[in-house]
């Protein structure tokens, strides 16, 4: 009895932690509209800072708590709101999720750039080593005042939002502003004293729970993530659910790992199991909840889904073709190696168009179905059997149905959440899995960490080759572009439109939305596990890292911002993530400064080297420009330059005359690199 008295004290010490986290969750949504998935960052950067005041400046703990909650973290949420947040009234749920992915990806990337990842930093609980004994149970003082400050953040919030006129316009700000103001309050105001409570609360779950755990930039981020089944068993709106999911969450998370000895499973699969039970817990909530969960609905939004034209695709498609040819006989090998890469990533990315462009579920688990692909072709492939791509494709595709049943009676952000859940469960436990039978054969899904992957043969024509690869690869991105093309102008793009903008429209007129989702979902993750496939043929070795939760987001951050509906878009993601284009922007711009400016090429080299605060900078954008730099910069000016034969001529002369001079060695591989990108991005401006 004394042992689960232990696990409870336990338990419930988490479970403050993650009520707190959750409530920010649940004010911040419920006051704005928004649901923060950098709310977890900021705990993160919250911890960082406390650190750094407390045992790095070495002020006292009451003076770097006044500053750290009371001064700075009410001010960061103050600036969001005034920066970023303000201007996400009108775009669709998609942009909201991405925006505060993209400050999610700044944050995370701004910590590691400040403070180095490989120190250990040590951050003892508040009144280390000393407790309180009840019943023969040693309770920390740390995890008293834990429960405190969580007993008293829910009585302070609910008094707040149902006493007081100012927490009634709170929830009166997200529904109707213009109302609000009408009223007397001002809106903006409003919305800036929620985000600042939202950050506060943020903050302070990450300096209780930061010394449970390593001082690490990336687990504390994701850890909030946990708290996500507390703030949907209370849909989101209600505290006090919210506090009681985050009791069941702590208690739940804590009796299993004390009693796994116990339970009849093998031993070998509890650690990886453990770690999923918050997301397991999830995925139940949104699944078997006794009543649809529906994300917010706005009847107008400023985005646009243009239809492309086959001219422009094909054209595209052929150019793409044509200039990997061409590259493949000037770029060394180490240089086509690391660029056989892009294709596959810009596969992945062309799979978001079908279902998050064209039929507004967002997803989050593209990486996901990536690596199921990626384990398809190493199982299946090992002789460079093209039948592995069928399969790489097939699999994920049944999987895909299978994500896309909870859309049956979930939408907007609660579906993305539970896309999501099926991410961090495949990184925490699916893909960690150890060796076992099953069909006949033996399964070690990553091999223990890694796999390697052998390039497919045709008909007796190998892809083993750098180059051969290339040319491969952009083949297999350019037909697979004009399929998603295709799919946009078919009788069944425009379903999904139509569905997209109006559900009860469409079941009104007789639509199957059921089958209509499976289709878009098997579509879609069928062309991320074909895409995985040829990623990992391109790295050649592939480890867990580079189908995480994480690189999902980060790619769908990426198409968003370039343009969600263009397959221009697609081909931006995948040469920015996988070749590295900002490593290699801001290395040269780093060997070009002076040596008397070492704090500029300083600058440069950490800008280069930290991808997350260019992408999550690029992010934060999004309220302004919600169609994304593509369709709204590149492609009208392109569709100008193919109405004019003469200036399509030019083009196509200049980059000649350029390949010509680079083949004969009069110039070199950058020369030519600056030449081409200046004549197919800026050219056209002109």
């Amino acid at each position: 009895m004394q042992q689960f008295f232990s696990y409870t004290v336990s338990g419930m010490g988490t479970a403050a932690i993650y009520a707190i986290a959750a409530a920010g969750l649940v004010l911040t949504y419920t006051t704005t509209g928004v649901f923060n998935f950098a709310h977890g960052a900021t705990s993160m950067l919250g911890a960082f800072t406390y650190w750094q005041m407390r045992f790095a400046w070495h002020l006292p703990a009451p003076v770097a708590l006044v500053l750290c909650l009371g001064v700075l973290a009410p001010l960061f949420g103050m600036l969001l709101e005034r920066g970023v947040m303000r201007y996400l009234d009108g775009t669709s749920e998609t942009t909201k999720v991405v925006t505060t992915i993209s400050l999610m990806l700044g944050l995370l990337g701004l910590s590691l750039w400040i403070w180095n990842p490989s120190a250990s930093r040590p951050f003892p609980r508040f009144w280390e080593g000393e407790v309180l004994t009840v019943g023969g149970v040693r309770i920390p003082y740390h995890v008293v005042a834990t429960l405190a400050i969580t007993g008293f953040v829910a009585i302070v919030l609910w008094l707040m939002l149902k006493r007081t006129r100012f927490g009634v316009s709170m929830r009166a700000v997200v529904d109707d502003r213009s109302l609000v103001a009408l009223n007397g309050a001002r809106p903006h105001v409003i919305s800036m004293a929620s985000w600042s409570v939202g950050t506060v609360l943020a903050a302070m779950a990450g300096v209780l729970i930061a010394p449970s755990l390593k001082l690490s930039a990336l687990p504390l981020t994701l850890l909030v993530v946990n708290a996500y089944a507390a703030a949907v068993m209370g849909k989101l709106k209600s505290l006090p659910l919210t506090f009681v999911g985050a009791l069941v969450l702590g208690l739940g998370t804590e009796y299993l790992r004390g009693y796994q000895g116990s339970l009849r499973i093998s031993q070998k699969l509890m650690p990886g199991f453990l770690a999923s039970v918050p997301v397991v817990i999830l995925l139940v909530v949104l699944v078997v909840g006794r009543s649809p969960l529906r994300g917010q609905t706005i009847t107008r939004v400023r985005e646009t889904v243009q239809r492309p034209t086959w001219a422009g695709s094909t054209g595209m498609g052929a150019g793409i073709v044509l200039i990997a040819a061409l590259l493949s006989d000037v770029l060394p090998r180490t240089d086509l190696f690391t660029l056989g890469r892009i294709w596959g990533l810009g596969i992945i990315a062309l799979s978001l168009i079908p279902v998050v462009g064209f039929g507004g579920h967002l997803s989050l688990c593209q990486m996901s179905f990536a690596g199921v692909g990626m384990v398809m072709v190493q199982h299946l492939g090992g002789g460079g059997s093209p039948l592995a791509l069928i399969a790489a494709a097939a699999v994920p595709a049944v999987l895909g149905m299978i994500v896309a049943i909870p859309s049956f009676r979930l939408s907007g952000i609660y579906f993305a959440l539970s896309t999501a859940a099926f991410a961090v469960l495949m990184d925490r436990w699916i893909f960690l899995l150890p060796r076992f039978r099953f069909l006949g054969m033996d399964w070690d899904i990553f091999n223990g960490g890694s796999l390697d992957l052998r390039r497919t043969r045709f008909f007796g024509l190998s892809t083993e080759g750098n180059r051969a690869f290339f040319v491969y690869g952009a083949v297999a991105f350019a037909l697979v572009s004009v399929a998603v093309v295709a799919i946009r102008r078919s009788n069944y793009g425009q379903r999904l439109i139509a569905l997209k903008d109006s559900p009860a429209a469409c079941a009104t007129l007789g639509m199957n939305i059921k089958v209509a989702k499976l289709g878009v979902f098997a579509v879609s993750a069928g062309l991320a596990g074909l895409g995985g496939a040829l990623y990992g043929q391109g790295m050649q070795s592939a480890t867990t890292e580079s189908v995480q939760f994480l690189s999902s987001l980060t790619l769908l951050m990426v198409m968003v911002v370039a343009g969600l509906n263009s397959p221009g878009a697609a081909l931006f993601a995948g040469v920015f993530l996988g070749f590295g284009l900002n490593n290699v922007i801001f290395g040269k711009l780093a060997d070009l400064v002076p040596d008397r400016l070492g704090w500029a090429e300083g600058f440069f080299d950490k800008m280069g080297t930290n991808t997350l605060i260019v992408v999550g900078l690029a992010g934060l954008s999004l309220g302004r420009h919600p169609d994304g730099f593509v369709a709204t910069r590149l492609r009208p000016r392109w569709d100008q330059i193919l109405a004019r034969p003469h200036a399509l001529l030019g083009i196509g002369g200049t980059l000649g005359v350029a390949y010509t001079a680079r083949v004969s060695g009069l110039i070199g591989n950058w020369p030519f690199a600056i030449v081409t990108l200046v004549v197919l991005v800026f050219v056209p401006r002109v």
